[in-house]
């Protein structure tokens, strides 16, 4: 099929969003969208053979499934501005390609994240890498205050460092985590749904989420009917385990529903996927038993009767 172009794309090309006090989002090129993942699912298909519904419908249909290498063909290029210590977190994100600014090379400007007061907040009690309610306004000052202050000197001591001739790289080794960097993140869009969906969660850390709600403005723009699935089926939805399925069963049973009862006016679920839903509810349960492997089942020792 030619080139996808998708209009909302080509207007957010290049746009800076911005995200903390000085970081950026840039989407600066994509391949693919909607009708690329839809032409991948569809090879033996021409273009133009299915309406929107049903190219939709498909969409929805392979992500809900599992099918995700339809998405892969669509990869997303970002110009981001972030600090470090978003990076150091972004990074473990390994399935994507990416080219950083490099301290060796460049003298690394003045710039440092500061936080925004009510964000100085207590240890939460409850999570070790979370954080709780915001701490007093007078204190909160002090501490964005004191940031600011060991910021300042520690870049003046990196100055000087230079100016005294010191390499680049050895000079940088004191700068702090607020320090911002720069880089250019490749991805594709199964991938980019997975960081999504670890980073939009309430869970992850404020900062690494505000740039993830800019990276999903993107990819919302490339390819809106997978965003769309994506939002229904991973980020809004959840998945059970075979226990809280049993409980659940049972509450709705409880309530007087069965496997054959109604349920079309309870939701606007489609017939199929209402379907779908009871299949998952009171469905037929997959073997939990492994099979009894004898050793010549594996092929590593004499069967019953080694002469054959």
């Amino acid at each position: 099929m030619a080139h996808v172009v998708v209009p909302e794309a080509e207007a957010l090309l290049e746009q800076p969003i911005a995200v903390l006090d000085k970081g950026f989002v840039r989407l600066v090129d994509y391949m693919g969208g909607d009708a690329r993942i839809v032409a991948a699912a569809r090879v033996s298909y021409g273009a133009g053979t299915k309406t929107l519904r049903e190219d939709r419908a498909l969409i929805e249909y392979l992500l809900r499934n599992g099918h995700t290498s339809p998405f892969e063909q669509v990869v997303l290029t970002f110009h981001c501005k972030l600090p470090i210590f978003v990076a150091r977190q972004w990074i473990r994100h390994r399935t994507a390609r990416l080219n950083e600014l490099s301290g060796r090379y460049s003298v690394m400007r003045d710039e440092f994240y500061l936080p925004a007061e009510e964000r100085v907040q207590f240890q939460s009690e409850e999570s070790k890498q979370g954080s709780a309610a915001p701490m007093p306004e007078a204190f909160a000052h002090e501490v964005v205050e004191r940031l600011q202050s060991e910021q300042q000197a520690l870049y003046q001591t990196y100055q000087g460092l230079l100016s005294a001739g010191v390499a680049r790289e050895l000079a940088r080794i004191n700068l702090p985590l607020s320090l911002y960097t720069e880089w250019y993140w490749q991805i594709d869009l199964h991938n980019l749904f997975h960081f999504l969906r670890l980073r939009l969660d309430p869970h992850a850390q404020h900062e690494i989420r505000e740039y993830a709600k800019a990276l999903a403005r993107c990819a919302q723009a490339v390819a809106p009917l997978a965003y769309g699935a994506f939002e229904e089926y991973v980020l809004k939805g959840a998945s059970f385990s075979a226990s809280e399925i049993a409980l659940l069963r049972k509450m709705v049973e409880q309530a007087g529903l069965t496997s054959e009862s109604k349920l079309g006016k309870l939701t606007e679920l489609s017939a199929a996927r209402l379907r779908e839903f009871k299949r998952k509810l009171w469905g037929e349960p997959l073997a939990t038993e492994l099979p009894d492997f004898t050793p010549s089942d594996r092929g590593d020792g004499p069967g019953p009767n080694p002469g054959g």
